[in-house]
């Protein structure tokens, strides 16, 4: 299969916002669109556009849908779950690209991501990054809404982006909590909203005291594809840095995607927390 570039952008969509985000300003930019919805992963949202549905192992059909469609160029957005060996039904495309089916079962992220985008490019598709065509969803840098880090949060702020640094090269995590100087939680396999669950929990004593402080760090690991993940955050990981006493989010300025910016922002400005994408100096 080798499909020119341009024409309908094809997404393959996972769960969460950012799908149809994407796909939003896809078509406000004067692209069409084509969403290839993961069954039990993406939104029904998906359906107010161009789509199919497609399940875990039907590798020969989707290839197939993007032909059809004409999609030279391809997006790959959304949290999925990694399938379960009994869960997946192999098509005919699938058994010819065994390989790569089995490979999707082991491994760290990086390496899985790395090994799709070479499949698809191998198949004459150009992997796009969410961020190329919506780059409206990048964070810039600067505060996104009223509130701004002190002096002690930019201090944090910077022994955040230090430690997921290092931790993003073993391929460990995205994010981390440092309150004063004291690293509360990193991001493991559990995702950001989980890890701040567990930062909730552990900082209640600042709350009680009536004083908001730490900060969420996130940023892209040193080595990731960001064509297929970028770090992204919505609404529901700034509730959950205010309920964990947080002082603010930061995230590295342009490495990171937000999903439903105005609701992100009148939340921070409720809970009279920062928001802000910062530059990594030492990176």
């Amino acid at each position: 299969m080798t499909v020119a570039a341009g024409g309908r952008v094809g997404i393959i969509a996972g769960g969460g916002a950012f799908p149809v985000a994407v796909a939003r300003e896809a078509v406000a930019a004067g692209r069409e669109v084509h969403i290839l919805g993961i069954v039990g992963e993406a939104e029904p949202a998906i359906e107010r556009f161009s789509h199919s549905w497609i399940k875990w192992g039907e590798i020969g059909r989707l290839l197939g849908e993007l032909k059809r469609m004409g999609s030279g160029e391809l997006v790959i957005i959304g949290g999925v779950t990694r399938p379960d060996l009994d869960q997946v039904r192999l098509d005919l495309g699938a058994i010819r690209n065994l390989p790569l089916v089995l490979s999707l079962m082991i491994g760290g992220d990086d390496s899985v991501l790395s090994s799709v985008v070479r499949f698809f490019e191998a198949k004459g598709l150009v992997v796009r990054g969410a961020h190329e065509i919506a780059p409206s969803l990048v964070v810039g840098l600067g505060p996104l809404g009223r509130e701004h880090p002190s002096a002690d949060d930019e201090k944090d702020i910077r022994q955040g982006l230090t430690v997921v640094r290092a931790l993003g090269v073993l391929d460990v995590g995205q994010a981390a909590v440092v309150t004063r100087g004291h690293v509360i939680a990193v991001e493991a396999a559990e995702g950001t909203d989980q890890m701040l669950i567990r930062a909730a929990e552990l900082r209640q004593w600042g709350r009680r005291r009536g004083k908001r402080m730490g900060v969420l760090v996130k940023r892209p690991k040193p080595r990731q594809e960001l064509r297929v993940d970028m770090p992204a955050m919505g609404p529901r990981t700034v509730e959950l840095a205010a309920q964990a006493g947080l002082a603010g989010v930061a995230v590295m300025a342009h490495g990171v995607l937000i999903a439903e910016r105005a609701e992100i922002v009148r939340i921070a400005d409720a809970e009279r927390i920062f928001i802000a994408g910062v530059e990594d100096t030492a990176a």
